[in-house]
């Protein structure tokens, strides 16, 4: 991906040396909300589990600029979702509001409740921030096989594209059906919101791409290969031997790769309702 030499979105709060974590009350829970791309857990019942411990409150952290190659590089891919979904939302006559990236390691506290570095970049919609410890990298390289720069430009548009999701009312929406329907239904739901963010992610590059002519040879290929690796269907099947559908909550390594192309290649948010599609 092309990225040196252009500029950082500046919503960056960079915690990683220690300084950056906040302090919670009421009793969090340590989870996540949107998880990212490698648990098997339910990441809506997540939402749900800490909601009930108690809203936690976060203390404010100012934003940094990172220094180091790896956080400038998320800087820059955040800010080309900044200027893609800024140019996207006018065109549809609102205004983008744009979320913060906290980048920590080990441990980090939300305003949705601690994690740890082995849930995964996640998004709060709670505090409208991704986050994300940039050992995910190695991760993705050493556990998944999907190395290269661009397939963490896709987990970081991906994260985004839940933040969409939250500022149209999408995430609201699904989450108002926890307990109306089974828990069956309820994760195809899950799997819809998941596949749509990826469809976005898709969507982001089609933008960047004509917007600062930043996608090499191959990157689409990295990410492609990025979303095969991290599907329910694989991890599954490397966890725990079999693949079991009915508890699948972020789409099969087809599925993800299929929305992610698709978002790519027509760059129309108009064509990424996973909830209504004939089929996933």
């Amino acid at each position: 991906m092309r990225w040196l030499g252009r500029r950082g979105s500046g919503n960056i709060e960079d915690r990683r040396s220690g300084g950056g974590k906040v302090a919670l009350g009421g009793g969090a829970l340590v989870v996540a909300i949107i998880l990212g791309l490698i648990t098997g857990k339910n990441p809506l019942e997540m939402l749900d589990m800490v909601q009930s411990g108690g809203a936690p409150q976060e203390q404010t952290t100012p934003t940094s600029a990172p220094t180091d190659e790896e956080g400038k590089f998320v800087d820059v891919v955040l800010a080309d979702t900044e200027e893609v979904w800024g140019a996207i939302f006018k065109e549809n006559g609102s205004t983008y509001q744009e979320p913060n990236l906290v980048l920590f390691r080990g441990s980090v506290a939300s305003a949705c409740g601690s994690a740890s570095a082995a849930t995964g970049p996640f998004y709060c919609p709670t505090d409208q921030k991704v986050y994300i410890d940039l050992s995910f990298k190695d991760d993705l390289t050493k556990r998944f096989g999907a190395g290269g720069d661009f397939p963490m430009a896709y987990v970081i548009a991906h994260e985004v594209g839940h933040h969409i999701q939250n500022l149209m009312g999408t995430s609201d929406k699904v989450q108002a059906m926890r307990g109306q329907v089974s828990e069956t239904e309820y994760n195809r739901l899950s799997v819809k919101l998941e596949l749509q963010a990826d469809f976005y992610a898709g969507v982001w590059a089609n933008h960047a791409q004509k917007m600062f002519n930043s996608i090499e040879d191959g990157d689409i290929q990295e990410a492609l290969t990025a979303a095969a690796a991290i599907g329910d269907d694989r991890l599954q099947k490397q966890s725990q031997g079999e693949i079991v559908p009915d508890a699948f909550t972020h789409g099969t390594s087809e599925q993800r790769m299929r929305w992610f192309k698709k978002g790519y290649e027509t760059g129309d948010i108009n064509q990424g309702d996973t909830f209504n599609a004939s089929s996933l």
